[in-house]
C-alpha cells in the first residue's frame, strides 16, 4: 500500500471496525481516522493498543449528523472512506427497528452526500484515487435452502428489519455511483467471530454464559446454518477491497465454514470443558432450546471465489482454529468483556414486540 493513504473508518470502535483499525495500524503505511458515535456496542478498549499511535486519530460523531461528518472529512481529507458504522444485531432490530433505519439508512445517505461533495472538490488525480467502501452483510440476500451459495449477483431478499436496512444502504451506495459517479466498492460478508466481539452475539454470549455456568439458549432446534468468518481474515479482505477493488463492483467475503447453530454451541462447550474444566459440569448440559427468533433465516453461505480469484484473498483460519483462538482470547481478557457484560448480561432479545 501507498504511504499516502488516509483511511477514514466509520464505526471503528465496533467489532469489525476495530479489527480494521488494528490491521491498518499494523501495516504502518496509512493514516487512520476512526469516526464513531460510541453507542452501546462500541468499546474504546478494543483499540487501547492504538492510543498514542502517530498514524491514528479518533473523532466522536454520528454518521447521521451531517455537520459532524462533513467537518471530519474536511479536516482529515481521506483517500478512502470505509463505512462500517451500523446497527447490526438482528434481535435488537426486531424490538427496535427505528435505530436501524436511522443509522443504517439515513447514516449511509449522509455519508454518501458528504463523500460526494468532498470528492467533487478534489483535483483530478485525487478524485481518481478516491474510494468509498461500503461494508454490508450476506443477510441482504435472504435465506438459502439446503444447497447453493450467495454470489454477488444473488437477488436481494431481506427478511428482518436489520437486513432490510442494510439492503437499503447497499442500494443507496450503488445509486450514488451510477447517478453521480461516486467511486464506490461494496462488500457483503458472512457471520464474523473473533476477539473483541460484543457479548450479545452468539459465540461470545455462549462462551461467557458457559464459562459462568449459565443456561445456553439455542433458538428453535439449532439447525439454522451460518457461514463463519474469522474477523481478522475479514479485516484483511476489507482493506484489500478498499484499496484494490474495482470501482462499482461488489465482493462477497466468506469463510467457507458452514455450521449449524447447535454445532457452534457444542464446539464452544467442548473447548471450555478442555480449557477451563469445572468439576461435575459438562457444558453441553447447559444447552436449552428456546422459542425461535421471528422470521429466522434457515441458512446463509457465501461464495467468495470472486474475491479470491480477482484480488488474491484467502481466509487463513478455519472454524476450528479460529474458534479456539476466540475462546482462548475471552478466557484471557476478562478485563475487556467484564465491563460490557455488566451492561448486557445475556438476557433474551428479539421477541416480537415492536
Amino acid at each position: 500500500m501507498s504511504q499516502n493513504l488516509r483511511i477514514m473508518v466509520t464505526g471503528g470502535c465496533g467489532f469489525i471496525g476495530s479489527a480494521v483499525c488494528r490491521y491498518l495500524a499494523d501495516l504502518g503505511d496509512a493514516a487512520i481516522l476512526n469516526f464513531d458515535a460510541m453507542t452501546y456496542a462500541a468499546s474504546e478498549a478494543s483499540l487501547a493498543d492504538l492510543r498514542g499511535h502517530n498514524s491514528y486519530s479518533f473523532v466522536k460523531g454520528d454518521v447521521a449528523d451531517t455537520s459532524a461528518v462533513t467537518e471530519a472529512i474536511a479536516a482529515f481529507r481521506p483517500t478512502h472512506i470505509m463505512h462500517l458504522a451500523a446497527e447490526s444485531h438482528v434481535d435488537r432490530s426486531i424490538t427496535g427497528p427505528g435505530a436501524f433505519i436511522q443509522t443504517n439508512v439515513i447514516g449511509t445517505y449522509v455519508m454518501l452526500q458528504a463523500a460526494l461533495d468532498y470528492w467533487r472538490s478534489l483535483d483530478s488525480a485525487a478524485a481518481e484515487a478516491f474510494r468509498f467502501h461500503h461494508i454490508s452483510t450476506d443477510e441482504v440476500f435472504g435465506s438459502l435452502g439446503a444447497e447453493g451459495l450467495f454470489s454477488e449477483t444473488t437477488p436481494y431478499d431481506p427478511r428482518s428489519p436489520y437486513s432490510a436496512s442494510k439492503a437499503s444502504s447497499d442500494h443507496l451506495v450503488r445509486a450514488w455511483h451510477h447517478t453521480y459517479g461516486l467511486p464506490v466498492v461494496v462488500s457483503n460478508c458472512s457471520n464474523n467471530y473473533g476477539p473483541y466481539h460484543f457479548p450479545e452475539k452468539l459465540i461470545p454470549l455462549v462462551t461467557l454464559n458457559a464459562l459462568e455456568g449459565k443456561p445456553l439458549p439455542v433458538y428453535g432446534k439449532g439447525d439454522n446454518v451460518r457461514d463463519w468468518l474469522y474477523v481478522d481474515d475479514h479485516a484483511r479482505a476489507l482493506v484489500l477491497i478498499a484499496t484494490q477493488g474495482k470501482v462499482g463492483e461488489s465482493y462477497n467475503v466468506g469463510g467457507r465454514n458452514e455450521r449449524t447453530n447447535l454445532e457452534v454451541v457444542e464446539a464452544i462447550c467442548d473447548l471450555l470443558d478442555e480449557l477451563r474444566p469445572q468439576a461435575g459440569l459438562k457444558r453441553r448440559d447447559l444447552i436449552q432450546f428456546v422459542l425461535d427468533r421471528p422470521g429466522h433465516d434457515a441458512r446463509y453461505a457465501i461464495d467468495a471465489s470472486k474475491l479470491e480469484a480477482e484480488l488474491g484473498w484467502k481466509a487463513q483460519e478455519n472454524f476450528e482454529t479460529g474458534l479456539r483462538k476466540t475462546v482462548e482470547w475471552y478466557l484471557a481478557r476478562e478485563d475487556w468483556w467484564r465491563p460490557l457484560r455488566e451492561r448486557y448480561d445475556g438476557q433474551r432479545l428479539g421477541l416480537k414486540s415492536a
